[in-house]
């Protein structure tokens, strides 16, 4: 009959090799978006030009490259941007949720199949009452933190960490980016239409002054939310 013992350590053994795997995994992304050619692909100009070769795949392609490079840590921010400058206002806001949600999926299985483990190894009973109170109320955590504009991709690997259902994960992702996705879009769509229109006139315009307010207006969320939630 095996050791228990020898067992125990045996799954330790595996759940420190896996959170090296993913601490690898963290800092080969990293170095690969800033360090390399790669980073020269990740502008306007040369996605766009790529993306005019794919005709009508051109949006799964960019959903393909958003969701990628939320797991390779490229700035959602960025990336959020960029879908905003190339398919414009709303066409952006659709393909970059999809890609969004893909991309934080992924990066959450990454995190949950490399790191649960040994994270779980680490979690005294202090924090064990914590990771517990996540899995009771996943869907509320992550609506929250997505709506206080916690870090995306750092969050993605983060919550596969800890216990919360991804049933739970995903809805709270999908309904927390849903505002902040379409206000960001809303905003640098608008004004690509502009700059390729030339017609400077428009910029004093009730789209323009609906797409300043609800940018500037999107900040106050966090605020918001915490003095509702201090109360």
């Amino acid at each position: 009959m095996p050791d228990p013992a020898v067992k125990v350590r045996a799954r330790r053994g595996h759940a420190v090799v896996k959170a090296c795997l993913l601490a690898a995994f963290v800092a080969g992304a990293i170095l690969a978006v800033r360090c390399t050619p790669l980073r020269e692909y990740l502008t306007a100009e040369a996605l766009q030009r790529f993306l005019a070769t794919l005709g009508l795949w051109a949006p799964a392609a960019f959903v393909g490259i958003y969701a990628a490079g939320v797991c390779l840590f490229v700035p959602a921010t960025l990336l959020t941007g960029l879908g905003a400058a190339i398919f414009g206002a709303y066409g952006g806001f659709v393909y970059v949720w999809i890609g969004a949600m893909l991309g934080a999926s992924g990066a959450f299985f990454i995190g949950r199949t490399l790191g649960r483990d040994f994270a779980a190894g680490l979690i005294g009973d202090r924090l064990k009452r914590y990771d517990e109170a996540i899995a009771r109320n996943g869907f509320a955590t992550v609506l929250y933190l997505r709506l206080v504009y916690f870090p995306f991709t750092p969050m993605n690997f983060g919550m596969g960490l800890t216990s919360v259902r991804f049933r739970d994960y995903f809805w709270g992702t999908g309904l927390g980016i849903l505002v902040g996705t379409f206000v960001f879009t809303f905003f640098i769509g608008t004004l690509k239409e502009i700059w390729v229109s030339g017609d400077w006139g428009r910029l004093a315009s009730g789209q323009v002054f609906l797409a300043v307010a609800l940018f500037l207006g999107s900040f106050f969320i966090p605020v918001l939310l915490k003095k509702w939630r201090g109360r």
